[in-house]
This record gives C-alpha cells, sequence and structure tokens, in this order.
C-alpha cells in the first residue's frame, strides 16, 4: 500500500512514543525473553490493569523458565486463576517444557522458530524477537489493527483472513529498518492509549492529519465489528457439596472451559443431584438447596450456571483422582475459576459461619 508522500510513519510513532508512551511497566526496560514472554501470553485479551497483579505474583512463585517448565501445570493454573482464557495457561507451562527440552533452555532468537512453539502465533513470536533479540519483525495485535485500520481506511472485518493478510502487508511494508522494538511499542500504546475502541483521543494522535477514518468522519465505525451472530446459550448445574466447612472440588478435563483448574462438580443435564452425588462421591445427603442461578459470558457464549448446595456426610475418604475437599479457609488461596469463585466466597465461610450450617442435619 502507497504511503502519504513525505510521511514517515514509524518515525512520527517512535517520536510520540518517546513523550507520551508508557515506559515503566514491569516487563519494559528488559530483554529477558522469559518476562517479556509472559506478559505478552497474559496481555492477549486482557487488559494491562487487569494483568499487572497477576504478573507480578506469577514471578514472585515462578522467577524463571526453569522453575515454570518443573512446577506442576496444577500450580501454573492456580496462579492463572481469574485471569480467564486458561489454554493460555497451560500452553505456556508447555512452551516452557518444550525449550527446556528442544532448545536447551534458551530462548529461540529467530521468530519463525518462536511461532512454532505451543501458544505462540506470528504476532506474539515477532513481539518477543524485537523486544529481547533486536529483530525488525512487524506485529499485528487487537490494538496495531485498530490503528492500521483507522489510519489507512481498511474496510472489513480485522479477523476475517483476507483483510488480516492485507493488514500483515501493510505492517510489514511500515516496519522501519531500525528500532523495531520501539516502534512496536509505540503502535501498541498508541492503541491502549489514544486510538482506543471507544472515545479515541484524536486531537492527541501524531497521526491525526493523515488518519483516513478521522478525515471522513469514521472513527465509529473502523475497524469494521465482526459480524452479529446469536450468541449461544448453554446451561451448567454446579454442585456445592458441604461437609461442615469443607467444600468438595474436583479437577477440569484439561480441555474446554476451565480445563485443568480445580471447579464444582457439574450435575448431567438429567440427573437428580442427591442420588448423583451419593453415587458418584460416596456421601449422604442431608439437605439440597437451590442458591440464585446466573449467567457468565465467555467470548463465544454464554453460560447459565445453576448452583445446588448439597449438606453431605461423607461415607468414605475421597480418593477418586482429581477430588479435593478443601476448608473454607482455604478457598481464596485456591486456583479457581472466577465464576465458582463467586459462588464460593457467598456461601462457604471459615470459623463455622456457613449459611447451611444452622440446618439441623
Amino acid at each position: 500500500m502507497r504511503l502519504p508522500e513525505g510521511q514517515d510513519f514509524a518515525a512520527r510513532l517512535v517520536n510520540w512514543h518517546k513523550h507520551h508512551g508508557r515506559h515503566d511497566l514491569p516487563w519494559q526496560n528488559t530483554r529477558d525473553p522469559y518476562r517479556v514472554w509472559l506478559s505478552e501470553i497474559m496481555l492477549q485479551q486482557t487488559q494491562v490493569a487487569t494483568v499487572l497483579p497477576y504478573y507480578e505474583r506469577f514471578l514472585r512463585r515462578l522467577p524463571n523458565l526453569d522453575l515454570l517448565a518443573a512446577a506442576p501445570v496444577a500450580e501454573v493454573m492456580a496462579l492463572w486463576s481469574g485471569l480467564g482464557y486458561y489454554a493460555r495457561a497451560r500452553n505456556l507451562h508447555a512452551c516452557a517444557q518444550a525449550v527446556m527440552g528442544a532448545h536447551g533452555g534458551e530462548f529461540p532468537r529467530d521468530p519463525d522458530v518462536i511461532a512454532r512453539l505451543p501458544g505462540i502465533g506470528r504476532s506474539t513470536a515477532n513481539s518477543i524477537a524485537t523486544f529481547c533479540f533486536g529483530a525488525q519483525a512487524p506485529i499485528l495485535d487487537g490494538n496495531v489493527k485498530r490503528v492500521l485500520c483507522r489510519a489507512f481506511g481498511i474496510e472489513g472485518f480485522p479477523g476475517v483472513g483476507a483483510v488480516e493478510r492485507q493488514l500483515w502487508a501493510l505492517a510489514a511494508e511500515l516496519m522501519p529498518a531500525r528500532n523495531g522494538g520501539a516502534y512496536n511499542q509505540a503502535q501498541m500504546d498508541l492503541g491502549a492509549m489514544v486510538c482506543t475502541r471507544g472515545k479515541p483521543r484524536c486531537d492527541a494522535c501524531p497521526l491525526n492529519d493523515i488518519c483516513v477514518a478521522l478525515k471522513s468522519g469514521r472513527t465509529t465505525e473502523l475497524p469494521s465489528p465482526k459480524p452479529r451472530t446469536a450468541v449461544p446459550r448453554r446451561e451448567a448445574t454446579l454442585l456445592v457439596l458441604l461437609d461442615g466447612d469443607r467444600v468438595l472440588l474436583e479437577t477440569r478435563p484439561p480441555s474446554g472451559i476451565w480445563g485443568g483448574l480445580l471447579s464444582l462438580p457439574e450435575l448431567p443435564a438429567t440427573a437428580d443431584a442427591a442420588s448423583w452425588a451419593a453415587q458418584h462421591f460416596a456421601c449422604r445427603v442431608v439437605a439440597v438447596s437451590p442458591a440464585p442461578t446466573f449467567d457468565h459470558a465467555f467470548s463465544h457464549f454464554r453460560l447459565r450456571i445453576t448452583p445446588l448446595l448439597l449438606l453431605v456426610e461423607p461415607l468414605a475418604v475421597a480418593r477418586e483422582p482429581g477430588l479435593r475437599w478443601v476448608g473454607a479457609d482455604e478457598v481464596a488461596q485456591t486456583g479457581l475459576p472466577a465464576p465458582v469463585r463467586r459462588i464460593l466466597e457467598g456461601l462457604v465461610q471459615p470459623s463455622g459461619s456457613n449459611p447451611l450450617l444452622s440446618r439441623k442435619r
């Protein structure tokens, strides 16, 4: 794509970033690929403010690649709990093991090789290579797509293959011959701070005199939104099995929603809660009580969650793999999906204050 004559796109952005960009984030000012890679994975579809406490906590527990690769995947999932998109955590662990096993513990420097590691695509690989190894490789995350679509008037939803290929070609054309890391960071910062999805600050943008979207009054139309489709709805009944101030949790299958996390057991659609729980968890059900139903949104569907509270008396020690009785005082430190934590924090409290405990057995 032909650029506006006499305009140096990259120089404008690098100069803007020098004076107005972000320079004190904990993954900046380092060439440590472990720290940069961790931040890139956490920042996928997640805002900086949300990532910061998770990033710092993760590094306190697993400060280097060796420790991450050696850690049990359950520990990695617990550290990720609440951040969402849990496949990222599973891939993070698998990637660490791949780097240890196939690359001698050293992150590869070639972006094409990095992109073949678990959980790392082209844009993330190019980010790592530019920030850590001085590569000159274009990136195309959500912020960059938005900046390019508006500045150059790119039509069509960026997630469509043809549009994405057009954006990659443009990103490669715009990539400067040096200062790749500074340029890529400037693009991300411009999209996050100025060229935002809603209410962009066009008056503060270094591209406002060449921006096609601004000139044509289409900043609210570009990038083109994803074509609307009906959001699928699913339903799940989660069982809160309580024995005193203990709750029974089980590990979710490695794939699917909340893969690998501890969660509440899910009741099959046609099963009776009391008989099914008694059969599968070797317990006597004393009382069953419904809790408020609520919706939880995922990226591609909405889940209607119905919690059922079951006051139980275990008849045997839970020995099935993946089952675990957790005390109320342990819930806060246990890796749980956000909606499960919401249920338990409202119903399972330490010091004998569980609302069900006042019921007669």
